[in-house]
């Protein structure tokens, strides 16, 4: 099946020169979408915005990837595909969506989904693959740094966009977990049907909740929606697939993870004003260094 979007025309040199642009794409863009969303919740219900978001773009890769002869997974492959694609998006960044919608700062929001390595580490242990104890270490600072986050900093101040920023990375850990199980469309078209699936669920449970439109989006909104779509979802989301097919390990995969935070942490002080307490500092801290020793410990073979 033909590959395509960033990942697919760099790896023609060697895999290990696509797993680290795959990874560096992840780190610069994923980074930047935090920033995104807050924008585009300025004007969009979160439900909503994902869901216009995914539909964009699954129409955008799928296109594109018939027009290059891709074909259509099989019945079994979708259905492991939209099984994962829920965990990841819905679960996964609509917690997060949410979150941002009710006050959450996007830096902070970056800093807790910083987590889901420490997540991604416990579910595969607990699916019987093996896990040192620097990994075990490693999980149980990040706790403490979530915790300093919920305590001291000024997520405190949002305790409902604490715990669905929990959940959020929770959700995105299992999913990326269950990948590595379920038979799943590889390459680009697992992203067009995990965004397919992810954007009608999203929908219903947006107008489930009451969610419209109450007046027409800012520019800002605009820019943000589409930049999310094009590069956040048709480049980066491509990317990761790109690395769950390659079965890179959990600890590399997930490695972009500590430096999101800093992209979104610059961005969001930078064009939103967004100010760091001591708490906020000490947790990210504490969370980053987490991240780090959990990867620090496994190679970055596949």
């Amino acid at each position: 099946m033909p590959r395509l979007s960033l990942p697919a025309a760099l790896t023609r040199r060697s895999p290990a020169t696509g797993v680290t642009l795959a990874l560096a794409t992840l780190y610069l863009v994923w980074g930047s979408t935090y920033l995104g969303i807050k924008v585009a919740v300025g004007s969009f219900p979160p439900y909503l915005m994902l869901a216009l978001r995914f539909a964009a773009a699954s129409l955008l890769l799928g296109g594109l990837l018939r027009a290059r002869g891709a074909a259509w997974p099989s019945r079994r492959q979708a259905a492991g595909s939209a099984v994962v694609g829920l965990f990841l998006l819905v679960g996964g960044l609509g917690s997060v969506a949410t979150a941002e919608s009710l006050g959450a700062p996007s830096g902070l929001s970056a800093v807790m989904v910083a987590t889901m390595p420490l997540w991604l580490g416990l579910f595969v242990a607990l699916m019987g693959e093996r896990t040192s104890a620097a990994d075990w270490i490693g999980m149980g600072l990040g706790v403490a740094g979530v915790a300093i986050l919920s305590r001291e900093g000024a997520l405190h101040a949002h305790p409902a966009a604490f715990l669905l920023l929990l959940a959020g990375p929770m959700s995105w850990a299992l999913g990326s977990a269950l990948s590595r199980r379920l038979p799943h469309a590889e390459g680009g078209m697992g992203s067009v049907v995990q965004m397919a699936a992810a954007g009608a669920v999203l929908l219903v449970l947006g107008l489930a909740k009451g969610e419209r439109l109450s007046a027409a989006p800012s520019l800002a909104a605009v820019a943000a929606l589409a930049y999310l779509a094009v590069v956040g979802s048709v480049v980066a989301f491509s990317a990761y697939v790109y690395l769950l097919d390659r079965r890179v390990r959990p600890s590399l995969m997930t490695s972009y993870a500590y430096g999101n935070p800093v992209v979104a942490l610059l961005l969001g002080s930078l064009l939103l004003g967004e100010r760091l307490t001591p708490g906020d500092l000490l947790g990210t801290a504490v969370v980053v260094l987490s991240v780090v020793l959990v990867v620090s410990r496994r190679g970055d073979a596949h």
